[in-house]
């Protein structure tokens, strides 16, 4: 059973507002992100590299409809679309793992107002560097 002491230092909160626990499980989360998304990157990386014959069973790398082109073409492009989308969310993570590791007790506060971002924003998006009410603001000004 654990005694007060050990419950304060589990409680115990790191300059930055954040518990020492919750920090270890936003890092764990980051790196299962980092994990999932280096997994999908490779998967297209395969697909990728795989020639048009293979993709499709024929002997030509040629599609004989016009259509069929049409089709290749535009499952490519799509492709090509998700593993850039998923390249930049990459770039994301790994950005909170260097503020993570670089300066923890900034981790979990907004790069704009300086307010602490929410423990549920940040365990739904670990990657988060803006509060909700910043990040509202910053799409405001997009959609005009």
């Amino acid at each position: 059973m654990p005694t007060k002491s050990t419950k304060v230092k589990v409680k115990a909160k790191v300059k930055g507002g954040l518990s020492k626990k919750q920090l270890s499980h936003l890092e764990k989360r980051l790196h299962e992100e980092r994990s999932r998304v280096m997994k999908e990157l490779g998967h297209y990386g395969e697909s990728f590299n795989s020639s048009l014959q293979a993709s499709d069973g024929d002997l030509s790398s040629y599609s004989f409809h016009m259509a069929d082109q049409g089709t290749d073409a535009m499952e490519r492009e799509k492709a090509f679309l998700f593993a850039s989308q998923e390249g930049r969310y990459l770039w994301h993570v790994n950005e909170a793992l260097r503020r993570l590791y670089g300066t923890p007790e900034r981790f979990g506060k907004c790069e704009q107002c300086g307010e602490e971002i929410g423990f549920d924003r940040l365990d739904a998006l670990p990657h988060a560097r803006l509060c909700i009410k910043c990040k509202a603001k910053e799409e405001d000004g997009k959609r005009r």
